[in-house]
């Protein structure tokens, strides 16, 4: 019991520590009958978004009626004046899950010996099962297990049963609204979303720009569209740009005056009352920004887990990689780019999110370690700007003209979409706003 409770310790003092508990153990794990219950409340507390400390889960806890005795109030406190550092947490945990797993051992052990005393057993077919339990346990290969070919075959009815029915109740909704139904979080940009049907639970999305050309821009406009203009829950953060400006540039985005003049403080009375309902329109959104110069693959791991688990969140903006912390003093932006895309995908796997990643192009608009990224990403854009001839050629390929355009997206690769593709943008920078450029009525000739 003592890793029990030093678990639990941890979580009251430590919210580091809370959310690795919260991640990694399960109730049942848990031993002692209060030991269980603590570690309940203590998680629904974090959930709710309620700092989970000694004071609050005795409230809670009085309040449900789960904690009533005296000496119960008095073990708790015990427990949690039995701080340890947070960074000793993951092995506690492990000893929580081992002592879980040497419980499950004896089980199975009473199990196999009760069936090996009955005389008509299949000794084969004994061997069989009691090999694969304790191989799967000692493998943690309790969820991965090899399927049927009719369970997949089940499997895939259903599904498409499901998406069939899906597809059909989001066709009505959208068909009034002259929209393609989305599969995940939209980008705000027509055609991407056309190909790609939204960014959906598990994708990776990289996107490269040069420097001032609109990576941050372009990720507010995706936040825009997928947690302002859409009910969707996202998770922001900047290595480079202070809650300030962050503010600032929301004003400009969704009023349509210009940054500068909110910067500056240069506005009518008509201008600040359209910035001031903007922000008003920001405050019903699902945006949760949190601007960290010093990130590290650690803190970011910690702040997706926390807000997945506190706010539901469909969506991770990492705004930008290049001013990550290495991991390792000798290693190169290369690589510390690579393993940061890599953790990431794993991030948005394990989590069930979409993350979008942005990332610095050279000044020949390519991306050292591109090819390795390209092997882990769902989906690899990059913004370029476009001259007078690059119009004539992007309009040549499409055979389409458009409205003055001064950016493109290309999709380098789309897993699930065509690749290769340009797509015509129009970026407002004085007011930050970046939208697909729309055809012209006159056709191509």
């Amino acid at each position: 019991q003592e890793a029990e409770r030093r678990v639990l310790s941890g979580m009251m003092n430590s919210e580091t520590a809370c959310i690795e508990a919260i991640d990694k153990i399960r109730d049942t794990q848990f031993t002692d009958r209060l030991n269980r219950q603590v570690f309940v409340l203590l998680s629904d507390l974090y959930i709710r978004g309620t700092r989970p400390t000694y004071i609050e889960l005795i409230k809670e806890g009085t309040t449900l009626g789960l904690i009533e005795k005296t000496r119960d109030v008095g073990i708790i406190q015990n427990i949690a004046e039995s701080y340890i550092d947070d960074k000793n947490i993951t092995y506690w945990i492990n000893k929580v899950i081992q002592a879980s797993k040497a419980r499950e051992t004896q089980s199975l052990l009473r199990k196999y010996a009760a069936q090996l005393s009955e005389s008509k057993t299949d000794i084969q077919q004994f061997i069989t099962e009691a090999s694969s339990d304790f191989f799967a346990l000692a493998m943690d290969a309790g969820s991965e297990r090899i399927d049927t070919p009719q369970e997949i075959a089940d499997l895939g009815i259903k599904l498409v049963n499901e998406r069939v029915e899906k597809y059909r109740k989001l066709a009505e909704d959208c068909k009034v609204l002259g929209q393609v139904p989305m599969e995940g979080v939209p980008t705000g940009f027509k055609t991407l979303d056309n190909m790609t049907l939204g960014m959906k639970p598990g994708d990776l999305v990289i996107l490269g720009a040069q420097t001032g050309h609109g990576k941050t821009a372009f990720a507010m406009n995706v936040a825009r569209a997928a947690c302002v203009e859409n009910p969707n829950n996202i998770l922001y953060i900047n290595t480079e740009m202070s809650r300030e400006q962050i503010a600032r540039r929301w004003g400009a985005i969704l009023s349509d005056v210009a940054l500068y003049q909110i910067q500056s403080g240069s506005l009518t009375n008509d201008q600040r009352e359209k910035v001031v309902q903007a922000y008003n329109r920001l405050r019903k959104s699902g945006f949760y920004p949190c601007s960290i110069p010093n990130l590290t693959p650690q803190k970011l791991d910690v702040l997706a887990r926390k807000a997945k688990i506190q706010r539901d969140i469909k969506l991770v903006i990492l705004d930008y990689v290049g001013r990550m912390e290495k991991i390792l003093p000798d290693m190169t932006e290369w690589q510390v780019l690579e393993q940061v895309i890599k953790s990431m995908k794993l991030l948005a796997q394990n989590l069930k999110v979409a993350c979008l990643v942005l990332v610095q192009l050279n000044p020949d608009g390519t991306l050292q370690g591109a090819k390795r990224m390209e092997n882990e990403c769902d989906l690899m854009l990059k913004m370029i700007p476009v001259s007078d001839n690059g119009r004539k050629k992007i309009e040549e390929k499409l055979k389409k003209h458009f409205e003055e355009f001064n950016y493109r997206i290309f999709v380098q690769k789309a897993r699930d979409a065509e690749s290769g593709v340009s797509i015509p943008l129009v970026f407002d920078k004085p007011r930050q706003q970046i939208r697909e450029a729309e055809e012209t009525k006159t056709g191509w000739e």
